[in-house]
């Protein structure tokens, strides 16, 4: 992907072709080797780092003046901090191996047209103080970067993690292997934030067509076209997702006894299932392996005109299972209700995301104050109550 963007994106292009030593991570843009003067007067080099705003392969304006920066803080030819340009200054893990020790802020008027305006620019103001203690010194290096970059298993750049600070926490899940069991309503939505992250495997599973009251569970809508072809839930649902994140697998089968080992090696686990009696061996099957998994489950009811009901995520883990068979059903067959009304998309979707949040939390990306195994939504009185807790 690196090599692309700077092929495709003039600026990033021109900088490189000035002598600046630049590199992508992620979505940050790195200029290294830029020297700059530290308070004992001392000249030495740090990094300065970019977000980048992009549109596919190719940059944008950017969307930022706020530069990090690795190394001391810069400082004038006679020791005395470039006061003007501080904007805050703490450690900071930005992801991708990068680390930052201060923010800069300097806006030009109308703002940066490009990377090179901005970056140049920042270099310009912390190596000049460097030129005038140490004549000839300049950013622009001519070093040869390192062409290798990161394999994603993303098909283009995710840079909402690094705009927002937190691809350090994004990298927490980057070894996942997730199963998402049932791929219709709730696991569709799913799937939708999953794949959002950079987990390495996505494995699908569900043995249905996609049909027409599929297309109001799911996110997204079909073309006509593509429900008159009534294609497997996960090869539809594959085709989609597989242009983000390219690590979907998909498997059109119902799990049973005989093919639980289509599970082996995944680290996670979604069950989002109807029939409960085929569940049961699958939930056997994980917490054989020592696996943690999260099961929902939507009960509503039609009463007075208005559906009401209670959204569950119970979350099994090695520390703590027992509770699960009293949290999930194991009977056969699915909820009439829910089996006939296809108008609770809203429904799925937060089931899906209650579930996704907890397996963050379990990873650490979010807090996790009461570390709760088992949490209920009610509709009517918009409640949502945690329990079994460790």
């Amino acid at each position: 992907m690196s090599p692309r963007l700077f092929s495709l994106s003039p600026d990033l292009k021109r900088l490189r072709e000035a002598g600046y030593f630049v590199q992508i991570k992620g979505s940050l843009l790195l200029m290294r080797g830029v020297p700059y003067v530290n308070a004992k007067r001392e000249v030495l080099k740090g990094t300065l780092i970019s977000t980048l705003n992009l549109a596919g392969d190719q940059t944008k304006r950017p969307d930022t003046h706020v530069v990090h920066f690795d190394g001391e803080f810069p400082c004038q030819a006679d020791g005395s901090p470039i006061s003007q340009i501080r904007h805050q200054t703490h450690a900071l893990n930005l992801g991708h191996n990068v680390t930052a020790r201060h923010s800069f802020s300097s806006k030009p008027e109308g703002g940066y047209t490009d990377y090179f305006h901005k970056m140049a620019t920042y270099a310009g103001i912390l190596s000049g103080p460097a030129a005038v203690l140490q004549p000839g010194v300049t950013p622009r290096t001519y070093a040869s970067p390192d062409e290798q970059h990161e394999e994603s298993v993303f098909n283009y750049t995710e840079t909402a993690s690094d705009r927002a600070g937190i691809g350090a926490l994004a990298e927490m899940l980057k070894d996942e292997r997730v199963a998402i069991i049932g791929s219709g309503g709730t696991g569709s939505y799913v799937l939708d934030f999953v794949a959002k992250t950079p987990v390495r495997e996505v494995r699908i599973f569900d043995a249905d067509e996609f049909l027409q009251h599929n297309a109001f569970r799911a996110p997204g809508a079909p073309a006509l076209e593509e429900l008159r072809d009534a294609p497997l839930k996960v090869d539809y649902l594959k085709g989609i997702y597989s242009r983000m994140h390219r690590g979907i697998v998909a498997h059109p089968a119902l799990l049973t006894p005989e093919n639980l080992h289509l599970l082996d090696g995944v680290t996670f686990a979604f069950v989002s299932m109807d029939d409960g009696a085929a569940k049961r061996p699958i939930v056997e099957k994980l917490e054989a392996m020592g696996i943690p998994f999260i099961d929902v489950g939507m009960g509503l009811e039609l009463v007075d005109g208005s559906l009401g009901g209670i959204l569950r995520t119970t979350t099994s883990t090695p520390e703590k299972r027992s509770h699960m068979r009293d949290r999930a059903s194991f009977a056969g067959g699915g909820d009439e209700i829910y089996e006939s009304n296809i108008q609770v998309a809203e429904l799925n979707a937060l089931n899906a995301a209650l579930a996704v949040i907890k397996w963050k939390k379990l990873r650490g990306f979010y807090r996790d104050l009461e570390h709760e195994h088992h949490a209920t939504y009610t509709t009517d009185g918009n409640m949502l109550l945690n329990g079994d807790q460790p």
